[in-house]
């Protein structure tokens, strides 16, 4: 038990502790006295803990707090529903006939008209990459871009000022821009989501009708030439089918796994099919193109998109957006926003804890790009080194 008149002392006191506690100057004890029983009666360690332990604890949550709640995602939250996968045939020897009934689907006499809708940023370099897969099937191509990036930062109409690009495509071409709200401290999904419901609308202006095919991906979310053709010739696929895409972060040098999904082909139904870019299907549909995250020639655009896009959060402080540091980021495959793997099991964020293995193969990428490799050659394996511009 503690003395009276002096809470803060056991027993255990040493002189000094006692001399100040005891009965002579218990009556007569001043805040100053008292604070020195504290003190001096305080265990060290504990002492250590309050004023040392503690604040390196609170540092080392603030800066690594996202990479625990990372890692500990398993606990917290079980992996969605998984897909039902079909297996994907393709040769180009082999008829269409005989590879729609591969897939358990008959054939039509006609095929559909394919329309490819997207929402622009600043990926002009991919977009042209896209557009030459698609081109040879693509009926109609439908492109919004806004003065506003998602998290309200004014932009220039990039699309705008470099359409002579696009002359390839320019017949077969719906434009259209939306202005940006630029409502300061708002959700970046919420700017994100009105300018969806945007390309909705430029969708139907541009002449779709029931059964046409439409695309919803994102510009870097590249499905393959032949899988469009595919699902225009064959009757009976899904109504919605989502895209399992080979997953690239910076170029295809970096191949990361193969778990994009997010891109989808729907049969048109007025009144119904809505653009958005969520899971929309149970359906999946096996290596049916290439996602290329962060495949920028300048470095500016990596800052700029990281600035731009609706994970801005990430940016956790500013010395991510340092050039240097993003350029050393590229070569050695790592992460930009120093994040653990999105995962939903220990095994899995595991495996791919660390930077991504470098791989040197360049077969089975967009035909575009390998006829194309010298302007392009940032985009292939063995040259991570980027432009300043």
């Amino acid at each position: 038990m503690t003395e009276a008149g002096c809470p803060y002392c056991s027993k255990k006191t040493d002189d000094i502790c006692e001399n100040v506690c005891g009965g002579a100057s218990r009556a007569a004890l001043s805040m100053s006295r008292r604070l020195r029983c504290a003190l001096r009666c305080f265990d060290l360690k504990a002492l250590l803990l309050l004023f040392v332990g503690i604040p390196i604890l609170v540092f080392v949550i603030y800066v690594h707090g996202q990479k625990i709640t990372y890692f500990l995602r398993p606990l917290w939250e079980s992996p969605p529903k998984p897909f039902r996968t079909i297996p994907h045939y393709h040769h180009e020897n082999v008829s269409m006939e005989h590879l729609c009934k591969l897939h358990g689907w008959g054939v039509r006499e006609t095929p559909r008209r394919v329309f490819d809708a997207v929402l622009f940023n600043n990926e002009l370099d991919i977009l042209q990459v896209r557009w030459n897969e698609l081109s040879p099937f693509v009926s109609e191509f439908i492109l919004l871009e806004s003065n506003s990036t998602f998290t309200g930062l004014k932009k220039p109409l990039l699309f705008a000022s470099n359409r002579r690009r696009f002359k390839f495509v320019e017949s077969r071409l719906t434009y259209g821009t939306v202005g940006g709200r630029f409502v300061n401290g708002e959700n970046p999904f919420v700017e994100e989501s009105y300018q969806r419901v945007a390309l909705d609308q430029l969708i139907r202006i541009a002449g779709i009708s029931d059964d046409d095919l439409l695309i919803m991906s994102d510009v870097d979310e590249i499905p393959s030439g032949h899988t469009i053709n595919l699902l225009r010739w064959c009757d009976e696929i899904p109504e919605k089918l989502h895209l399992q895409l080979r997953n690239y972060l910076y170029s295809f040098e970096f191949h990361l796994d193969d778990e994009s999904w997010r891109a989808s082909v729907h049969r048109y139904r007025a009144g119904k099919t809505r653009y958005a870019h969520f899971r929309q299907s149970d359906d999946l549909l096996a290596d049916s193109g290439w996602h290329c995250s962060f495949c920028f020639r300048h470095i500016s655009e990596f800052t700029f998109k990281m600035r731009a896009y609706s994970h801005v959060d990430r940016v956790r402080f500013s010395y991510y957006l340092n050039p240097k540091r993003i350029q050393d980021v590229i070569c050695r495959g790592a992460d930009l926003f120093d994040m653990l793997p999105e995962e939903y099991t220990f095994q899995k964020i595991i495996a791919k804890l660390g930077p991504i293995p470098t791989s040197y193969s360049a077969v089975n990428l967009p035909g575009y790009l390998i006829q194309n490799a010298d302007r392009y050659r940032y985009l292939l394996p063995g040259n991570c080194k980027r432009e300043s511009g």
